[in-house]
């Protein structure tokens, strides 16, 4: 069985490096070792690489593979950053992005749904990602602890852009979120260029559930 997933994961990641979502060989490579099949509910198992979104419970999705792909390589995630992560789900975005920042790096991925956060942590232990640490809590006012962060990551929809993310974020850094209704939002990368300026810019039409928590739904 083992055997079978790792052939279904390679197609996949081919599948998506020929349809152009997947540009560089660092996230070629992080998609082919993470398991994705351990990040889903094992009801939907024989359905992890197939590259679509999968229910995860709560109402909740796992976004499909070519989304992932697409959000990290656009963030440009690289060894040693220091990233957040909001609407963590299972934890299999969180994975990815783990296999990217290397052992230097740290991943912080906020779940609002407590049933979640605790499966996703039982996950990523048992998958062996000791730098990523799931928090249950309100990811739409990140989490000041360990700011500032070289990256943040957002994977549910909001109405606007959250002023906590920004003002979290590094000097430099990057947001990468899904902005709109509840049903659909654009994807927009915001870059942080000072203090008090960022410069937006859309990267066309997504659909993710949506953000909850004070700045979100």
């Amino acid at each position: 069985m083992k055997e079978e997933y790792k052939e279904k994961r390679e197609r996949m990641v081919e599948s998506l490096s020929e349809r152009g979502y997947i540009e560089s060989e660092p996230v070629k490579r992080a998609m082919k070792k993470v398991q994705r099949h351990n990040f889903v509910p094992s009801n939907i198992k024989d359905r992890a690489y197939i590259d679509s979104p999968q229910p995860i419970g709560e109402g909740q999705t796992i976004s499909a593979p070519h989304m992932v792909a697409m959000m990290v390589e656009n963030l440009d995630v690289r060894e040693g950053h220091i990233i957040l992560e909001v609407g963590g789900g299972l934890g299999y975005h969180a994975a990815v992005l783990a296999e990217l920042v290397k052992d230097e790096g740290k991943i912080y991925s906020l779940e609002y749904i407590e049933n979640l956060a605790r499966s996703a942590q039982r996950r990523m232990k048992e998958s062996g990602y000791e730098n990523v640490r799931i928090i249950h809590g309100d990811g739409s006012s990140g989490y000041e602890e360990k700011a500032p962060y070289d990256r943040i990551s957002v994977a549910c929809g909001v109405p606007e852009l959250p002023s906590p993310l920004i003002d979290q974020l590094k000097v430099g850094g990057k947001i990468l979120i899904p902005v709109g209704s509840k049903v659909f939002q654009d994807l927009v990368m915001v870059r942080k260029k000072g203090k008090n300026e960022i410069k937006k810019k859309n990267l066309g039409g997504v659909r993710f559930v949506p953000l909850r928590g004070e700045y979100g739904f």
